[in-house]
């Protein structure tokens, strides 16, 4: 039974701006049926500007400041895509991004930041996101004698100079370079904050239009010079380059024009807000005010978009409140001519800054209600009643078309591939290695999926010491429109393929069906490259080697009920999309005895077949064991995957040292792993110079952890050795 409406078009957002995170809970609360949501976004915090030079002068931590896109994303039902856009085909209605393949949009909204404009060497604060790292950094380096310049003299460069002089180390110096001081504000506002520059320490320097930071000088346009180590620059901005070189319409510094229901006026189907924003016949200032203004407008007509109704014009006003932080825990307030200042004015700013970012990290719990399409959006629906068996296939012309698209994949063993009732494969003569694996998705962005799946299917190859040879896929698509039917099988696929491809295992055939959701399933064919590895073969006294850290199974599960940070995702992901195949080369150098990876069953489960086949024992050094960021908090919040109880009977072959069976550590033992590790027994000589070279060729959590003995299964949490570095 279809639970929810079949989407018939893709409303894709750009960038997780002021903006875009009211669209996003705005559709979670009330979702338009028929609509598929997407976000991209090169991080999954998106931060808020208002609240960076609290977080600069150590007033919010970094979370406080910061909004989980990932949560925001699972709420409204979105796919997030973690990626940068470079570029867009406007008449083909798609986007190019960085590190995924070309991605389909109907509708598009675009809401990311600027960038600096005319700015030289040095830090440049916007993004905001590249600013943080840089910048502490910077404070890490600085000591007594350094001297700092912020360029810029509006608003934004007073607040982070005032700021900054707060936290700097002792001995700092800090300069507020600029040829004008906030400029457009009234005479109060600019008398009370020169005052609090003065008195904070801070240098102001006047009259000063820099150009650049060279060689420890700060040159300016009339070439005088200033001391500066290092440079932030808080200045004019300008927009990314791609939506005017994609064609669409904008202004002289490239940012969008859009009307006043903020659609672009060169392709109506495409809306911009915020600083990417020009708002042709009412311009404003770029200003964190407009974009937090623009939400409601923006979500209003991209709703009206979808259905074919008319826009309703956004006002934007020309005057609002500014309340600007002086780092002292005062600020100034200021509207029009009037302006005030005190300790309740950034009571007032805190309350206002904290409020915003709750509203989208305190989501509530929303019931999945039933469906009827918009009347404009019905004939594209496809039919409710479906079909079984092969009447479930997907149609050949979506299919066709999507296996054009894919990469050429050639192999010298592939006689007869894609295309044939079936695959031929020239025969090696020696042993071949077969297996079989897959799953429904466990990720929103479809290329993501496919690429996990592949990582997870090759892992079997690779843990027996082998290579693949050729794979055949069973993808399952959720019922949509043909169009996104399509669109979700390639990027699928394309991912798969990618990934086989980096492993020179050509795709050489497969099926494709409609399904409840996304799946795939890839069964691999391999040969033995070098001596086989099996799980049996441990010798007494080898070393336990794990490649990866535990705790992808307690993530995912902390993932879909909102108890986890996409901070703890994005580690998990970034985990399960990395090959094995380097470690196997590794292993092989340092002599190693067996192997196996750890997948559904769990650590101790894989480790407990090793054991078995070989009929040893273990010492297991549980303090010893990498666990991804997050996981023990996870675990210990309640969220466990659902064949964690199975899971956990492996518990009852150990006996346990120093730990208990409850302990969040413990049970992540048998945490049931996807695109886990490797788990190799290589000889106790060896160890420390295998991690070594693991950590050197990209797996930097590898370690030992524990050693086989000649019986006895032990889990100990006390350490027996000191641990590798």
């Amino acid at each position: 039974m279809q639970l929810s409406a079949p989407p018939v078009r893709d409303l894709v957002l750009v960038g997780g701006g002021h903006s875009h995170v009211q669209v996003l809970k705005s559709f979670g609360m009330r979702p338009v049926p028929g609509t598929r949501l997407t976000l991209v976004s090169r991080e999954v915090y998106t931060p808020y500007s208002g609240m960076l030079p609290g977080y600069v002068a150590g007033f919010y931590d970094w979370h406080d400041i910061h909004i989980d896109l990932g949560a925001l994303a699972s709420f409204a039902g979105a796919r997030l895509i973690v990626d940068e856009v470079t570029g867009a085909d406007l008449d083909g209605g798609r986007l190019r991004l960085a590190a995924h393949p070309d991605l389909h949009y109907d509708l598009l909204s675009i809401n990311v930041g600027a960038v600096p404009r005319g700015v030289g060497q040095g830090v440049p604060v916007k993004p905001i996101g590249r600013f943080l790292p840089q910048l502490e950094r910077v404070r890490e380096e600085a000591g007594p004698g350094t001297s700092i310049a912020v360029v810029g003299g509006g608003a934004g460069g007073v607040e982070l100079a005032l700021a900054m002089s707060r936290t700097m180390p002792h001995g700092v110096e800090v300069k507020l370079v600029t040829d004008e001081l906030l400029p457009g504000y009234p005479a109060g506002v600019v008398r009370r904050l020169e005052k609090a520059v003065l008195r904070s320490g801070v240098v102001l320097i006047r009259d000063f239009r820099a150009l650049d930071c060279r060689h420890g000088l700060l040159e300016s346009s009339d070439g005088r010079s200033t001391a500066a180590d290092h440079a932030f620059w808080v200045t004019g901005v300008m927009a990314a380059s791609w939506p005017a070189a994609a064609g669409l319409a904008t202004d002289v510094s490239g940012f969008i024009e859009v009307d006043r229901c903020l659609r672009s006026t060169s392709h109506e189907s495409v809306y911009a807000a915020g600083d990417v924003a020009c708002l042709i016949d009412q311009p404003r200032p770029k200003s964190g005010v407009y974009a937090v203004r623009e939400g409601p407008a923006l979500t209003r007509n991209l709703r009206r978009a979808i259905v074919g109704r008319p826009g309703i014009p956004f006002r934007a006003q020309k005057r609002f409140l500014s309340l600007i932080g002086t780092a002292d825990g005062s600020a100034v307030a200021a509207r029009g001519p009037w302006a005030a200042s005190g300790r309740w004015a950034w009571r007032w700013k805190d309350w206002i800054d904290r409020r915003f970012v709750a509203r989208f990290n305190r989501l509530p719990v929303m019931t999945e209600p039933g469906w009827s399409l918009p009347e404009s959006l019905r004939d594209e629906a496809p039919d409710a009643m479906r079909c079984g068996g092969c009447g479930a296939k997907l149609g050949a012309s979506p299919l066709m078309r999507v296996l054009e698209r894919l990469p050429p994949q050639v192999s010298g063993n592939v006689r007869v591939g894609i295309g044939d009732d079936a695959a031929i494969l020239g025969a090696t003569g020696g042993e071949t290695i077969l297996t079989v694996d897959g799953f429904r998705s466990l990720v929103s962005d479809p290329y993501l999926f496919g690429r996990i799946t592949a990582h997870h299917a090759l892992n079997d190859i690779i843990a027996m010491g082998g290579k693949g040879t050729a794979a055949l896929a069973m993808a399952s698509v959720p019922l949509m429109s043909e169009a996104l039917m399509e669109e979700d099988l390639f990027q699928l696929l394309r991912g798969a393929v990618d990934v086989l491809n980096a492993h020179e295992v050509p795709l050489v055939g497969g099926h494709s069906s409609e399904g409840a959701e996304l799946s795939l399933g890839l069964t691999v064919a391999g040969v033995p490259d070098g001596p086989t590895l099996t799980k049996g073969g441990a010798e007494p006294g080898d070393a336990l080697v794990l490649t990866k850290p535990l705790g992808t199974g307690s993530i995912l599960a902390g993932q879909m009920r909102g108890a986890v940070r996409s901070d703890s995702v994005s580690a998990a992901i970034a985990s399960m999309d990395a090959s094995n195949a380097s470690a196997l080369v590794v292993f092989r150098r340092y002599g190693i005895h067996a192997a196996t990876d750890v997948s559904g069953f769990g650590l101790l489960g894989h480790l407990g077949e090793m054991l078995r086949a070989s009929a040893l024992g273990v010492r297991l050094d549980l303090n010893a064991v990498p666990f991804i960021e997050g996981a023990v908090e996870a675990v210990s919040a309640g969220a466990v995957s659902s064949l964690q109880d199975n899971n956990e009977l492996a518990l009852a072959d150990f006996a346990l040292e120093g730990c208990e069976p409850g302990d969040a550590t413990v049970r992540l033992l048998v945490d049931p792993q996807t695109s886990g590790g490797l788990l190799g027994c290589v000889p106790e000589a060896e160890a420390e110079a295998c991690v070594r070279d693991l950590r050197e060729v990209g797996y930097p959590r590898a370690a030992v952890i524990g050693r086989v003995l000649s019986n006895g299964w032990t889990v100990t949490a006390e350490r027996e050795a000191r641990p590798l570095s």
